[in-house]
């Protein structure tokens, strides 16, 4: 995936691009697909780029329909980037905190934002990532160091179904079809019958050893690769199988008399600490490695552009946009989290500094390194302001939804710039895109979890992305001394397992690296109940066995039905809980 198209699309005329139907379409596809990634961030701290999925449905939909003239399509190429940059930028939204820092915020300080301010929080934090993504644009795009390998799928992607249409109509047909069994199973264990979550014992239930009937979370496994599906497997061994048990007979945890079923809630408490100080210092050394090993652009690419540059840095509108974008963010701070406004300002600069740097990771790599960047804010915060949640969550969390939303139009300027598309209509479906993502994600969100302190962290939701910003602001503004020493020599074993597992595997060669466990799936594995790593790992097994006996089936429908799993059931299970909410009104 991170190769370039083998063959280019053709530089064909603009005929339409930012039409009403793209735009509507986009919108569409957005409150659709927006509550997916609300419900895998809450459940398994992962997000999913809608990009793919929004081209496939809208070329079906609109292709479907009768109106070609003189061999022309129906709906175009220009259009059908329209319609996944206003559809995925909705979808990303949730990198604007909703299912991070902002719960974090509430169960730390009990205070829940409003629906409204909320959207308005989301939605600043998102527009500041879009100005800054539109300064770096000429830079960037035209460093041939950066393939930006995300951008380059969505593009190899155009390219199949505008030169080959049945296989976009085949693997719509695939979508749809995972998508129908997963909402299925997902609505028949909500509403017609309990399916048992089976454990071999009950000490293994205890531990959160069963098995969830969940085809998202066997989806989600399709996606992650075989690599990532063992370390699941792996971590959920050492951290529920092993360090639990063994947490229970020394006491360092004591469960209720009798207790009975998964005691995750107990037991969390105690190994996420291990679990994030390995994601965190691994994301670390490992960005920092990669950062010191990135080319620089040489001065005669950067004479090169140097007019573009200058003629954008004079530009009126973007200026005007770039400082709106500043102005909504540090009053929001002040008016929604008491922050004082120059402890807000100095929020500005680090989120311009962090969306750089995620920027040319993702360019370079094709991953998006938010969960870093949001620790980097949170350690910079910290030092500048100990001991104070609000800001070392809330200004934190502007660079991390800056950086979020930046490298998600990064990657739709990498796809318009190889098919000729408007740079300034990209930017401006893309705010259409974030404004439509926040009102919706935030309606879900409060609708899914409208009591973050009994809900969240509880086997049903482990919000684990949730559990590793809680527990960096714990420490950082109460200090490792207020933990038990059990715990401290805990978070050194884990910081130091991190260190050295990200400086191997940015170190040594790509052969040898891909042997190494996934370090983000292994701290992951201590938050998440064992339950769910074990179906993410079944998922990524069974692509894998599907992928060596047939391989080209593999490559044309895993990802894709993988999506439509996500996808079933996350919606169904948003509308059981819209409709549980409406009988209870």
């Amino acid at each position: 995936m991170g190769h370039a198209p083998s063959t280019a699309l053709p530089r064909v005329r603009v005929e339409r691009e930012l039409s009403l139907r793209a735009v509507l379409t986009g919108i569409a596809l957005g409150i659709l697909l927006t509550p997916s990634n609300v419900y895998a961030g809450l459940r398994i701290g992962w997000s999913f780029n809608m990009s793919i999925i929004a081209l496939l449905v809208g070329f079906a939909v609109w292709q479907s329909l009768p109106g070609r003239s003189k061999g022309r399509p129906v709906w175009t190429l220009h259009e059908s980037n329209i319609n996944q940059t206003v559809a995925s930028a909705a979808a990303s939204i949730v990198s604007g905190g909703l299912v991070a820092p902002i719960p974090a915020y509430t169960l730390l300080t009990g205070h829940q934002l409003d629906p409204l301010p909320m959207m308005a929080w989301v939605f600043s934090v998102s527009f500041l990532g879009i100005w800054i993504a539109w300064y770096l644009r000429p830079t960037l795009l035209d460093d041939h160091g950066l393939k930006f390998p995300e951008g380059m799928a969505t593009l190899e992607t155009l390219q199949q179904i505008y030169q080959q249409g049945h296989e976009a109509m085949m693997r719509i047909k695939v979508l749809c079809s995972a998508a129908l069994l997963s909402g299925l199973v997902k609505w028949i264990d909500g509403f017609v019958w309990a399916i048992p979550r089976w454990a071999p014992t009950p000490v293994l239930e205890r531990l959160t050893f069963t098995l969830d009937p969940s085809l998202m979370l066997v989806g989600f496994g399709g996606i992650i690769g075989i690599r990532v599906g063992l370390t699941l497997l792996l971590g959920a061994a050492l951290a529920w199988g092993g360090l639990a048990p063994w947490l229970i007979e020394h006491a360092l945890v004591v469960l209720a008399p009798n207790a009975s079923g998964p005691q995750f809630a107990a037991l969390v408490e105690w190994l996420l600490w291990p679990g994030v100080s390995l994601m965190v210092c691994a994301t670390l050394t490992s960005l920092s490695v990669r950062l010191l090993q990135m080319p620089r652009q040489r001065p005669t690419e950067l004479r090169q552009h140097k007019g573009e540059r200058a003629r954008m840095r004079f530009s009126l509108t973007p200026a005007a946009g770039l400082l709106l974008s500043m102005v909504l963010v540090v009053a929001l701070q002040a008016l929604l989290f008491g922050i004082d406004w120059w402890m807000a300002l100095l929020s500005i600069p680090l989120a311009v500094c962090l969306a750089v740097v995620a920027a040319r990771v993702v360019g370079a790599t094709g991953i998006a390194p938010i969960g870093a960047i949001g620790k980097l804010s949170q350690l910079s915060f910290g030092l500048v302001a100990p001991g104070q949640v609000a800001i070392n969550l809330m200004s934190a969390n502007t660079a991390g939804g800056a950086a979020g939303q930046s490298t998600d139009l990064m990657n739709d300027f990498k796809v318009g710039q190889a098919i000729g598309a408007t740079p300034h209509r990209q930017l401006i479906a893309q705010c259409i895109g974030i404004f439509i993502g926040s009102v919706v994600a935030v309606l879900v969100y409060r609708m899914l979890i409208p009591d973050p302190q009994a809900q969240l962290l509880t086997a049903q939701w482990p919000a684990p992305a949730v559990a590793t910003w809680k527990a960096v602001a714990q420490t950082l503004t109460q200090g490792l001394g207020a933990l038990s020493p059990a715990l401290r020599w805990a978070i050194v074993a884990g910081s130091a397992a991190g260190m050295l597992l990200g400086a191997l595997d940015s170190l040594l060669p790509h052969r040898a690296a891909r042997w190494l466990p996934s370090t983000a799936a292994l701290g992951l594995a201590f938050i998440l109940p064992a339950s769910i790593s074990m179906m993410m790992g079944l998922g990524a097994l069974l692509t894998w066995l599907v992928g060596c006996r047939w391989p080209s089936v593999t490559e044309r429908f895993a990802i894709t039905a993988a999506a439509g799993l996500i996808a079933g059931e996350s919606i169904t299970g948003v509308g059981a809980s819209f409709w549980e909410m409406v009988r209870a009104l």
